[in-house]
């Protein structure tokens, strides 16, 4: 099974000493070096957040049933790229594996999980939500822009196992015009999650496409300074 390796993590330093931690994770395809360049050139002497380090893993190389089995840097494999499609539960057992090992042994080492927030661009942001509401339910939020969860994801029948619970509040953007994942996905998956009493803030961009945007980013960085001040 392809693994993750915490030897190619990429970070932006907190300015301060770290309170707290931020997961960023990528979409399919991209690298964590290319998710953090994206967001510097976007924030640019706004990107480092002034009490957390922000760490952006790399997804494994993998066949992606997605586009004929090529070899992608791709968290889990996707049989095609719609709701309607069965969740990859081998692959997606395996990586959520790797990544709470990750973040337990490199990102929470000396910060509380209760201080960490886990997010990520498309693909990166549904294996947000799988880690958040499946896995670590201890942390402070999760942020997923872009992203979309199958309809019969393993995520609302962890919720429903927890009913009465309280999980970490999830922030959601979406762009309007986005064309590989359409708004209407995103709708469907934050209507299952407020069905399972998550506190969700949808949010939906004007004229964007499947892509992240300076002043989203800009709103994500003041959300997750509300929910875990310094």
């Amino acid at each position: 099974m392809a693994a993750i390796m915490s030897s190619v993590l990429e970070v932006i330093a907190a300015r301060h000493k770290p309170t707290a931690a931020v997961v960023f994770l990528h979409g399919s395809g991209d690298t964590g070096r290319g998710a953090k360049s994206w967001v510097e050139f976007l924030l640019q002497d706004k990107a480092a957040l002034p009490h957390a380090n922000i760490y952006f893993p790399t997804a494994p190389i993998r066949s992606y049933s997605a586009v004929g089995g090529e070899m992608r840097n791709v968290w889990f494999d996707r049989k095609s790229i719609t709701p309607e499609a069965k969740e990859d539960k081998e692959t997606l057992d395996s990586i959520t594996d790797q990544v709470v090992e990750l973040i337990k042994k490199e990102v929470a080492k000396d910060i509380a999980l209760e201080n960490v927030i886990i997010g990520g661009f498309s693909m990166g942001g549904a294996l947000a939500m799988h880690l958040t509401y499946k896995r670590l339910q201890e942390v402070a939020g999760c942020f997923s822009l872009s992203a979309f969860l199958n309809n019969d994801s393993s995520v609302f029948t962890a919720l429903s196992e927890k009913e009465g619970s309280r999980f970490p509040p999830l922030l959601h953007y979406h762009g309007d015009r986005d064309e590989l994942v359409p708004l209407k996905w995103g709708e469907a998956t934050v209507e299952k999650l407020k069905s399972h009493n998550v506190d969700v803030e949808f949010k939906v961009l004007k004229n964007t496409l499947h892509e992240m945007k300076t002043r989203e980013l800009e709103e994500v960085w003041s959300w997750i300074n509300k929910l875990i001040p310094s």
